[in-house]
């Protein structure tokens, strides 16, 4: 069983970063599968990053701009967010393999 806690969120103005955390109750350098995922008000959850051992994906609106990562030694996935858009704003959660979710963290890109 893996526990995830996700921090690093809050508000932001347009153009600022953000680097969100998630760490892992659990060991979790043999899960090969990690991501972060966003919800909006009213609007489906989606993929934005994803990372494996063969590289990493990210959704088209936030590519050049959010870069997905991991620490197995310390148990941690992250997602460094660079030149945010008001468009950006959302509850962002981190999912390890095919079951495993945090609680999210909101993100507020405003001016």
């Amino acid at each position: 069983q893996v526990r995830l806690v996700e921090s690093g969120g809050g508000l932001v103005q347009p153009g600022g970063s953000l680097r969100l955390s998630c760490a892992a109750s659990g060991s979790i350098f043999r899960i090969n599968l990690m991501g972060w995922y966003r919800q909006a008000p009213g609007k489906q959850r989606e993929l934005v990053a994803l990372i494996t051992n063969g590289g990493t994906n990210y959704a088209d609106a936030v590519k050049g701009r959010f870069t997905i990562s991991r620490d197995n030694a310390k148990n941690a996935l992250y997602l460094q967010m660079n030149n945010l858009k008001p468009e950006d704003t959302a509850v962002y959660y981190c999912k390890v393999g095919l079951a495993f979710w945090g609680q999210g963290t909101q993100v507020t890109v405003s001016s």
